[in-house]
C-alpha cells in the first residue's frame, strides 16, 4: 500500500525546496554585499520560500481532507518517535518559514531589483540578528530531524526489508 499521488507529490517538492532553500542561503554570502548577484540569489530564495509557504499550506490542507492515511509502519515506542519527528519537523518548518518572511520584511529586501520590499524595522540591527538567528535555527533543525527522517527510512529499506521507503516512493 503507498500514499496517493498528491500526498506523495508534496513531501518530494517540500524535501526538494528545503534542500534547494537550504543550498541558496549557504551562497548567498558569496556574492557582494549590494551587488546585483546577491540581490538576484536572495530573492530566489524568497521566492522558493514563498512557493514553500504555499506547499505547506496545501500540504496540510490535504492531509486533513483528502489525503490517504496508512497504518503506522512501527508501533510502540519506535511509531510514538515516528509521529514526534514529523510533528516536529511541521513546527520547524513553520518556524522558519514564518521567521524568513519576518526576516525579509525586516531587511527590506530588494527584490529581483523590481521593486524594494518596506522595511519595517530599519536600521534596527538587533531585530534582524534575532530574527536571523531563529530562521537559521529552525532551518538546521529541520535538515537535522529531515536527515533522522531519511536515516530511518532508509533502515526500514535495507534493514527491515518492510516495504515502508516504498509507499513514498511514486509508484511504489
Amino acid at each position: 500500500m503507498t500514499y496517493d499521488r498528491t500526498t506523495i507529490w508534496l513531501h518530494w517538492v517540500t524535501a526538494f525546496l528545503v534542500v534547494t532553500l537550504w543550498g541558496l542561503a549557504q551562497i548567498i554570502d558569496f556574492w557582494p554585499q549590494g551587488g546585483s548577484g546577491r540581490v538576484n540569489v536572495r530573492s530566489l530564495h524568497v521566492l522558493l520560500g514563498m512557493v514553500l509557504i504555499v506547499v505547506m499550506t496545501l500540504r496540510v490542507i490535504w492531509r486533513h481532507s483528502g489525503g490517504r492515511r496508512l497504518p503506522p509502519a512501527e508501533g510502540g515506542m519506535l511509531g510514538l518517535l515516528a509521529k514526534l519527528i514529523h510533528a516536529v519537523l511541521y513546527v520547524a518548518l513553520a518556524v522558519a518559514l514564518v521567521a524568513g518572511v519576518a526576516n525579509t520584511w525586516v531587511r527590506g529586501d530588494s527584490f529581483f531589483g523590481l521593486f524594494k520590499l518596506v522595511s519595517f524595522a530599519p536600521g534596527d540591527r538587533a531585530t534582524r540578528l534575532l530574527i536571523g538567528s531563529v530562521h537559521e535555527l529552525a532551518t538546521n533543525a529541520i535538515l537535522v530531524v529531515a536527515g533522522f527522517h531519511a536515516a530511518a527510512a532508509l533502515f526500514h529499506h535495507f534493514v527491515q526489508r518492510d516495504g515502508v521507503l516504498r509507499r513514498m516512493v511514486p509508484g511504489g
